[in-house]
């Protein structure tokens, strides 16, 4: 990835799709349109990993949060909603992506995000905890808004593959992510997390040497679909993806933000509630890789339908037993999500060929802000009714509307932006 890439006088065929010319305005030309590139593809990955394990640390912080600052539930939902929010500025950023180079946010996501999360044991109050949360959101959108589209677009023909490995580095991140956190507390208490923002930085400066020369941009050959196009063919997709959204959007939030509060407040301890996180995020990867392979030959409806009915009923039996045997639980839950969202992404980036960033974009924003007004829901009602009775209602919503998938398109044609 670091080697240099060079660039002919006539853009002669075999350079790599992802080069650039030193103003950033030139992309060179395509060659293998259809080939899995593994470095590339790796790449993102492992921007996608580190930004993430920082994501993570907001649900293991939370009880020490609580504690220290009196938060109520609807005031620890609330700061979920702050960070996800910037993700309404996804789709802008993903449609610059599509035209202008903006290699620079994929690099600096890491730090920015990193430092941010890492400052939020030394928050004096609500408002400066909120405020960090949502400058931590902003480094969200830019890395969610650009690097999955140029994931995909490496992946050739395998996009389900290619989108499924995407999503493992997320559910690395989101692993390594809480079992930092408590390891941090134990040692340095809630003053010393700012320490954790070194890794970012350190990612950040790998990114950039091995992505220095790395275009956001789509190759020459591959015409650029028009704003007003992308969104056309977005438009059929809309509609189901709100609804599916809202649907999956409560019992993520309740599993994703509040699932260590939930156990502490059942008597399990510090350790208990971030290894249950580690082993439900952990699976993420199981999920991710199968649910998008599985899709390239099945169909991308029927993964996402099995994903949403069985994270439903695995759900109510984690809450039905106790102790040790929730982790197993845990482990079969957590690979029902990222097979699901590594789906989605395949089939909103087939559905917009010549604006994938931009489908990206707007999938992501519709899903993180779902989840984030989502996660406000779930702090009221554990506020009225307790965390589990919250987590109840969350599941059933989500069985009884898995089979709004229905509502998706049956075929997504490749080609369909280009004939339309």
């Amino acid at each position: 990835m670091s080697r240099s890439i060079k660039h002919s006088k006539n853009g002669t065929k075999g350079q790599t799709p992802a080069a650039d010319h030193a103003d950033g305005n030139t992309s060179s030309s395509v060659t293998g349109a259809a080939a899995f590139q593994t470095e590339y593809v790796a790449t993102f990955t492992f921007a996608h990993a580190v930004h993430d394990t920082y994501s993570a640390f907001m649900a293991p912080l939370l009880p020490a949060l609580i504690t220290k600052l009196s938060l109520s539930m609807t005031q620890a939902g609330a700061l979920e909603l702050a960070r996800t929010i910037p993700a309404i500025l996804q789709p802008l950023i993903g449609h610059l992506g599509d035209r202008v180079n903006l290699r620079y946010l994929i690099i600096l996501a890491p730090a920015i995000t990193g430092t941010m999360m890492s400052l939020l044991g030394i928050a004096p109050s609500y408002g400066v905890l909120f405020t960090f949360t949502l400058a931590a959101g902003l480094g969200a959108a830019f890395l969610h808004a650009v690097a999955p589209a140029m994931a995909g677009r490496f992946s050739g023909a395998k996009l389900g593959w290619g989108m499924g490995i995407w999503m493992v580095g997320g559910s690395l991140g989101f692993t390594i992510g809480p079992m930092i956190v408590v390891v941090a507390l134990h040692l340095v208490g809630l003053e010393g997390t700012p320490w954790l923002m070194i890794a970012g930085w350190i990612a950040s400066v790998i990114l950039y040497l091995r992505l220095r020369e790395t275009s956001t941009v789509s190759p020459a050959d591959q015409r650029h679909g028009s704003l007003r196009d992308g969104l056309q063919a977005f438009q059929p997709l809309m509609a189901p993806l709100v609804v599916i959204s809202v649907v999956r959007a409560l019992p993520t939030a309740a599993l994703m933000t509040f699932l260590p509060t939930l156990l502490i407040q059942e008597g399990e301890s510090m350790w208990f509630a971030g290894i249950s996180l580690t082993v439900l995020t952990g699976a993420g990867w199981i999920g991710a890789l199968s649910g998008g392979a599985i899709s390239d030959r099945l169909g991308r409806r029927m993964v996402i339908f099995l994903s949403m009915s069985s994270a439903a009923a695995l759900i109510l039996v984690f809450l039905a037993v106790d102790g040790w045997m929730r982790l197993p639980i845990l482990l079969l839950v957590g690979t029902t999500g990222p097979a699901a969202r590594a789906v989605f992404m395949a089939f909103v980036q087939e559905s917009c060929p010549d604006n994938r960033a931009l489908a990206t974009g707007m999938y992501l924003a519709v899903t993180f802000i779902t989840a984030s007004a989502a996660a406000v829901v779930v702090g009221i009602l554990g506020d009225l009714l307790g965390l589990r009775q919250a987590f109840i209602i969350s599941a059933i919503i989500l069985l009884l509307g898995s089979p709004l998938v229905r509502l998706l398109p049956r075929t997504h044609a490749r080609g369909a932006q280009r004939a339309g």
